[in-house]
């Protein structure tokens, strides 16, 4: 942990990318107030310091020697917790492709999953894993054999990730017709058609399912009704357009909002400020 610790400290950026493809380094120095963003599909491990965050009523906590999973782009709230310029929060993450995933499911007996697990879980890292994303880190101080050796320690990171305890959360990502997939083409076109209105069953038949199966699997990954996501959505994008247009009344009717009133009263609860004093919004991801 020590060596990891030191390898991602080196090679932090503020757009946290590396030379390896999907694989991401941070280091953060200050916590602050919880901040809104979307996980991303990606497993985060976190090498120092401590995460908090909320989706839905669901609270996550990882911290040095966890990592944690996020198998569908979800609207969170998060920030870093107990953290300062001399002891920074540090982390590395691989984005996970569904691609890749279905590869390896193709190599051994892997179970299939009871139910629909969450789109989010949190789990401590074996020593195996920990020697994977370690040897991972060591390639970003060799570039040439990063090019080589990188996507074998990639496939090692997922193959442990999905024979462990949150594997159920990674394998649906690589199953076309699992429950999570369907679910996925729901979210990405709630996503892109956030500020028009839709009935449930509606998106249900864009999901291949039956309006009262997607209702409860949908509730299953991102812990919210169709129409919480939505709202979780539309207040993000307008956090997001508020940062270069004070117009509030404007933005409330861009991100879909009838009601500028109505708007003004979800955005305080949401974000503890009307949307005329909210600062401006600096993203996080998961990691």
């Amino acid at each position: 942990m020590d060596e990891l610790r030191a390898l991602i400290a080196k090679h932090a950026r503020p757009d946290m990318t590396t030379i390896i493809d999907d694989v991401l380094v941070s280091r953060t120095t200050a916590g602050g107030p919880p901040a809104p963003s979307m996980s991303g599909t990606i497993l985060a491990f976190v090498a120092q310091g401590r995460k908090r965050i909320a989706l839905g009523e669901r609270v996550y906590d990882y911290r040095a020697g966890q990592y944690l999973v996020a198998s569908i782009d979800m609207p969170i709230t998060g920030n870093y917790v107990g953290i300062s310029p001399s002891e920074p929060a540090l982390g590395l993450g691989l984005v996970l492709k569904p691609d890749l995933v279905a590869e390896l499911l193709l190599t051994g007996d892997l179970p299939k999953a009871a139910g629909t697990p969450e789109g989010l879980a949190v789990s401590d890292a074996s020593p195996d894993l920990i020697d994977a994303v370690t040897r991972l880190a060591r390639l970003l101080d060799q570039p040439r054999d990063a090019r080589a050796l990188a996507p074998l320690i990639k496939r090692e990171i997922l193959w442990r990730v999905m024979t462990g305890e949150q594997g159920a959360v990674v394998r649906q990502l690589g199953a076309q017709d699992s429950s999570l997939s369907h679910i996925a083409r729901a979210v990405r076109w709630i996503r892109e058609n956030y500020a028009e209105s839709f009935k449930v069953e509606d998106v249900a038949r864009i999901a291949g399912m039956s309006e009262s199966a997607f209702y409860r699997n949908f509730q299953a990954v991102t812990a919210m009704s169709p129409i919480q996501f939505q709202k979780q959505i539309r207040l993000q994008e307008a956090r997001l357009l508020l940062a270069t247009n004070s117009d509030v009344t404007s933005v409330s009717h861009r991100v879909g909002y009838d009601s500028p009133s109505q708007f003004s009263r979800e955005y305080r609860r949401q974000f503890g400020a009307p949307p005329s004093r909210d600062a401006k919004l600096t993203l996080q991801p998961a990691l």
